[in-house]
């Protein structure tokens, strides 16, 4: 996550603090937990509650969840002086007991390598499935205002002759595959938010994620956008292992923040709320050929070198799906940035942030 010099990032907090849609003063003089604060999505979202306090006096107490302290201090160095920030070091595959009082809760802990999916599956289901109990526990132990689970678009699986889905469809999804631990993860939970809600009467609501990316990914980070841009700022060649024929839309980073700020406030309990641009909705190929022509200065080319088997190194199976956003856009919520503006910024963070 970006550094003290990407004013690229601290556009995009600076913006999501001054949003007009997302309704502040519901969190007024609240306190908000965040697990997975050092996470892309996480890390966006305290740094941008923080700012909200800074410029506005809003009055929020942020908690951020970490299991790193060092890399926590590292990242938020602009907050630790904030009375109304605190960390609070631990794992939601424990109890926690000792997070204190909380009014809301966004649970954006999760195993988000598609690497790991495969060599790790145990460990991807039990994350989800294990950790998200105990911070419903949290919820529930509270009687809290709100909580909002971190989905994805994976739950959806490989929809039947359709393409734009919406929060009312669902497709196949092979439980047998070690990859489907992701999937079938985000589903279970999914499940067990919805009986928290009904059962205990704990105000969750669901987010369904496509992609996102902006301003602040790391340059090391090896998801597909990433690796794109990577591509483009070395002036080499992207190396496709597939054919690419996986079709999704996607979302810039700030725009999401903003989404979940809305869906926690404004969201119907035990319901779910699609997250995507769109206007993205392209090919893995085309998007590798995008960033070719656009970015890469007529430097970089697109290769295809593909694998025997593409599961082994933890690519989903071919599926063409974007996601319906008329639900979320009912609550006053908008995507702003292009898929051009999207990778614009993107690449711009990760050169300054460059190692």
């Amino acid at each position: 996550m970006g550094s003290p010099k990407d004013l690229y990032l601290q556009e995009d907090i600076e913006r999501i603090a001054a949003s007009k849609v997302v309704p502040w003063n519901r969190y007024s003089e609240k306190t908000i937990l965040v697990t997975g604060a050092t996470g892309l999505i996480g890390s966006l979202l305290v740094m941008s509650l923080a700012c909200r306090n800074r410029i506005y006096k809003q009055g929020i107490k942020v908690k951020a969840l970490v299991r790193n302290l060092e890399k926590a201090k590292a990242l938020f160095t602009g907050c630790l002086d904030d009375e109304n920030f605190e960390i609070v070091v631990g794992d939601v595959n424990s109890a926690l007991d000792h997070v204190g009082k909380v009014d809301f809760v966004v649970h954006a802990a999760s195993v988000t390598s598609s690497r790991d999916f495969v060599v790790k599956p145990v460990e991807t289901i039990s994350t989800a499935i294990d950790g998200t109990r105990h911070v419903l526990e949290l919820a529930r132990s509270q009687s809290i205002e709100g909580m909002l689970y971190l989905s994805s678009l994976e739950v959806y699986g490989v929809p039947e002759n359709k393409v734009l889905v919406s929060e009312k469809d669902s497709g196949y999804i092979d439980c047998l595959q070690v990859r489907s631990s992701y999937s079938e993860g985000k589903r279970m939970v999914e499940c067990l938010c919805a009986s928290y809600a009904s059962e205990y009467g704990v105000p969750v609501k669901i987010a369904r994620l496509c992609q996102t990316f902006g301003a602040g990914v790391a340059y090391e980070d090896n998801r597909v956008f990433a690796q794109f841009a990577r591509s483009a700022i070395e002036g080499t060649d992207i190396v496709l292992k597939t054919k690419g024929e996986t079709l999704r839309n996607y979302c810039y980073t700030a725009d999401a923040v903003g989404a979940l700020l809305i869906v926690l406030a404004k969201g119907n309990v035990g319901e779910a709320y699609n997250v995507a641009n769109p206007a993205t909705a392209i090919s893995i190929a085309d998007m590798a050929k995008f960033v070719c022509e656009n970015f890469s200065e007529g430097k970089s080319q697109v290769v295809l070198d593909i694998a025997e088997d593409a599961a082994k190194l933890g690519y989903n199976p071919v599926v063409k799906i974007c996601l319906d956003t008329a639900k979320l856009e009912t609550l006053g919520w908008k995507a702003e940035y292009s898929l051009y503006q999207m990778f614009e910024r993107t690449i711009e963070s990760m050169k300054l942030c460059r190692k």
